[in-house]
């Protein structure tokens, strides 16, 4: 498996890694996790991402990585809670998910508490859950640009770093927030959507991020594969989904359309590792396969991503085109990178 470097830190990253957000959504079991942990081993992966709000994702991460704790580089998010909701039964129960579905979201209230005591004890509990006395990436799960400004939570990671609890830490979100925490220089690491119909961040941000020397991580690295998909119930997915209607790839209606939009992922300038998320061990094997392939040639990346550039609509969101104005007047936040 090929190997980065990631940013300004020391570490060399797998050029894919084992997300493990579905882990802990899908009541995943422990023998599963564990075969695919292992198959990640084997197969020269050494990213697992997680976060504090993916269920019990952390607690099965920390139990299957017993006694192989240092093959892997642990990656987790802060700031967002998945908090147990009033239990219903039968019609009640039932509506209830439909409607959670429909509109994106998960069987639990997805709870944010940027104050910083609460921010340090959910970075003390990821390490009790991980069983590590180390998170080697700690990432502000998508708090605002209005919480970054503030600074309080800035301070809150520097301090866990200070004290060797983290080694590095990162923004994992998207839009002026995440373009914000690029400009600030406090960052070693961005987390955000790059894929076949999310490609606004290779106008800006991205290429920002790499002045900056911040290690990439690609999330949703082959667009959920929705291009198989006639409608999604997720409100949250429309607009990539009516993306990919109208930009007609032509190999999405091959035998090649999943490898192809992993390394069109892998192929962006800047990206340290993708991370690509399932409970199915024979999928995850796919996706392994697709990343040893390595890059598209130019020529190919070239032809996607030049499509996208076609459809696209500009925003002055801090991606496609953000106004001049707007960059210029996003301020610099008290505390920086050590």
């Amino acid at each position: 498996m090929e190997m980065r470097p990631f940013g300004c830190t020391e570490m060399q990253v797998s050029v894919l890694g084992l997300g493990a957000a579905e882990i802990g959504f899908e009541n995943t079991p422990d023998h599963t996790v564990d075969r695919m942990v292992g198959q990640a081993h084997d197969t020269g992966l050494n990213v697992i991402d997680t976060a504090a709000m993916y269920g019990d994702s952390e607690e099965k991460i920390g139990r299957v990585l017993r006694g192989r704790r240092d093959r892997f580089l642990l990656f987790t998010k802060c700031g967002r809670q998945l908090q147990p909701r009033a239990s219903l039964s039968g019609f009640l129960a039932r509506a209830d998910r439909t409607l959670r579905h429909m509109v994106g979201l998960k069987d639990g209230l997805d709870s944010t508490d940027w104050h910083p005591r609460a921010l340090k004890q959910n970075i003390e509990t990821s390490l009790i859950r991980l069983k590590t006395d180390r998170i080697d990436l700690i990432q502000l799960h998508s708090c605002s640009e209005e919480t970054l400004r503030e600074g309080d939570v800035l301070e809150v990671l520097q301090r866990a770093r200070q004290s060797g609890k983290v080694r590095y830490i990162g923004y994992s979100g998207d839009g002026q927030a995440a373009l914000y925490a690029v400009r600030s220089g406090f960052f070693d690491a961005l987390q955000i959507s790059i894929n076949i119909a999310e490609q606004e961040a290779l106008e800006l941000i991205v290429p920002l991020a790499r002045e900056k020397n911040m290690g990439i991580i690609a999330k949703r690295p082959i667009a959920t594969g929705l291009w198989k998909k006639a409608q999604t119930e997720a409100i949250d997915q429309h607009i990539c989904l009516e993306r990919l209607q109208k930009l007609q790839y032509d190999f999405l209606k091959g035998p090649q359309d999943f490898e192809t939009a992993l390394r069109f992922t892998i192929s962006v300038p800047g990206v340290s590792t993708a991370i690509v998320g399932t409970t199915d061990i024979a999928h995850f094997g796919e996706n392994i396969e697709f990343a040893r392939a390595g890059s598209l040639d130019q020529c190919q990346f070239d032809s996607i991503h030049n499509r996208w550039k076609q459809i696209a609509q500009p925003e002055c969101v801090g991606q496609v085109s953000l106004c001049p104005k707007h960059v210029e007047a996003i301020a610099q936040p008290s505390v920086r990178r050590s």
